[in-house]
C-alpha cells in the first residue's frame, strides 16, 4: 500500500493505534460518552480545528475552513460502546465492568482523528470539513438527535459519508451499495393485560402469559402471509416477561419485538399488521393489548454518486480490486438519520478481516482490528482532498 497520503499519515500509526486502546479501556455508552468526547475535542482543539459541543448532549463537531473553496464536506464517526462485557483476553481490555467497545466505534473514532491530524497539519484542500463525532449509535437515535439539535443548519454539508468496520470482510475490502443497504429498525413493546389467580384454577382467570404466547406464533404470518417473498422483512420477539412463580397465572406480560425491513412502506405495513394481529390475538381471549413504538430508524439509503466518489478515491488508493460490491443486510444503524435529512451521502464497510476466528462484532471476544486505522484514515483523507479540492 504506497501512496503520498499512505506514506505521510504512516508515522503516525503507533500513536493513533495507542489511542485507539485507550479509548477501548475506558468505554462509555450511549450519551455518557463525556471522557471521550472530551479526549476528542482537547485533540481537534490541539490541531487547530473550531471545536463545537453540546449537540446531543455528548456530540462533537470540529471544523476546518481552508482556503476560499465554497464546498463543505461532513465526515462522521460514533463514539458509544455496548452494555456488555468483554472476552477478549486484550492487555487493553475493558476497564469497565459490564461496559465495553464491542463493535468497533473506539476504532472509527480514532480513524477519523488519524485523518483529522493528517488534514490539519497539510491543509492541501480548499473548502469547509466537518468532523462530526456522533453518540448513542447503539441506542439507534442518537444519529436523529444530532439532527434534531440542528447539525445540518449549524453545519451545512454539501455531502456526508460514514464508514463501519466489517469482520468476515477480507482485510481493507470497501464495501459499498447503491441504494438501500441497512435495515430500518424499531423496538416495539406489547403489554399484555389479563386476569391473574392461581394456577390451579385457571377456568378464573385470562392467562397473559398463553395470550403472548400465541401473539408471538401468530407474529410470524406477517413474514410469510403479508409480505411479498421478495422484500425481507424479521419480526422477532426477542423477549416475553411473565411471572416468576409455578403457580401463579399472570395478568400481565410484557413483550419486546425488533423489527426490520429495507423499504419504508413495508416497515410500515408490518408495523401496522403488528398492532392489528396483537389486539385481535388478545381480544379473543378477554384480554387486552396495548402497543407502543419505542424506537425506530430508517432504512440507510446510499447515493450512487455519493458511492462513486468512494469507489474513485478507493481504487486510487489501493486499487481496483479493493472496492466490492455488497449485500444489503439487515442490521441498522442511525447515520439513516442524517442520510434521510441529507441524502447526498454513503455509508460503507470497510473489512476487518475474513479470517475463520474472527470475531463478529457484538461478540464478547471481538476487538478493532488496528491494522484498519491506517486503511481508513486514508481513505478520509483522501476522500476530503479529492471533494474539496
Amino acid at each position: 500500500m504506497t501512496h503520498p497520503i499512505v506514506d505521510a499519515l504512516r508515522g503516525s500509526e503507533a500513536q493513533f493505534t495507542e489511542l485507539r486502546r485507550e479509548f477501548h479501556r475506558h468505554p462509555e455508552t450511549g450519551f455518557e460518552e463525556h471522557k471521550t468526547s472530551d479526549r476528542v475535542a482537547s485533540l481537534l482543539g490541539q490541531w487547530g480545528y473550531e471545536v463545537h459541543r453540546g449537540m446531543a448532549k455528548t456530540g462533537v463537531v470540529g471544523t476546518l475552513k481552508v482556503g476560499n473553496g465554497s464546498k463543505r464536506l461532513g465526515l462522521r464517526a460514533d463514539m458509544d460502546a455496548l452494555p456488555m462485557q468483554e472476552n477478549s483476553g486484550k492487555a487493553w481490555s475493558s476497564t469497565v465492568e459490564g461496559k465495553f467497545h464491542g463493535c468497533g466505534h473506539d476504532g472509527h473514532t480514532t480513524t477519523l482523528l488519524y485523518a483529522a491530524e493528517y488534514l490539519a497539519r497539510t491543509r492541501n484542500f480548499s473548502g469547509t470539513l466537518h468532523l462530526i463525532f456522533q453518540p448513542a449509535e447503539e441506542l439507534l437515535y442518537g444519529g436523529r438527535v444530532m439532527v434534531e439539535d440542528g447539525l445540518f443548519e449549524q453545519f451545512p454539508c454539501d455531502h456526508i459519508f460514514g464508514l463501519h468496520n466489517m469482520p468476515s470482510q477480507p482485510l481493507g475490502k470497501i464495501g459499498l451499495r447503491d441504494g438501500a443497504m441497512m435495515a430500518s429498525s424499531d423496538t416495539v413493546h406489547i403489554e399484555v393485560n389479563g386476569v391473574g389467580g392461581h394456577g390451579a384454577v385457571p377456568e378464573h382467570t385470562v392467562d397473559a402469559t398463553l395470550v403472548a404466547c400465541h401473539i408471538t406464533l401468530a407474529l410470524q404470518s406477517i413474514v410469510s402471509r403479508n409480505i411479498t417473498p421478495f422484500q425481507p422483512v424479521v419480526v422477532t420477539v426477542g423477549s416475553i416477561q411473565a411471572g416468576h412463580a409455578p403457580n401463579i397465572i399472570n395478568d400481565k406480560v410484557l413483550m419486546k419485538l425488533t423489527v426490520r425491513t429495507l423499504d419504508e412502506a413495508v416497515r410500515q405495513t408490518v408495523l401496522q399488521r403488528i398492532h392489528d394481529i396483537a389486539v385481535a390475538q388478545a381480544e379473543s381471549f378477554n384480554a387486552t393489548a396495548t402497543i407502543r413504538h419505542v424506537n425506530g430508524s430508517p432504512v440507510l439509503r446510499n447515493s450512487p454518486q455519493a458511492n462513486d466518489m468512494v469507489r474513485t478515491v478507493a481504487t486510487d488508493l489501493f486499487g481496483q480490486d479493493a472496492v466490492a460490491s455488497v449485500n444489503a443486510f439487515m442490521g441498522s444503524e442511525d447515520f439513516a438519520f442524517m442520510l434521510e435529512k441529507n441524502p447526498n451521502g454513503c455509508y460503507f464497510t470497510l473489512g476487518a478481516g475474513d479470517e475463520p476466528d474472527r470475531c463478529m462484532v457484538h461478540n464478547p471476544g471481538y476487538d478493532f482490528n488496528d491494522k484498519l486505522l491506517l486503511t481508513g484514515a486514508a481513505l478520509w483523507s483522501a476522500l476530503t482532498e479529492h471533494y474539496l479540492r
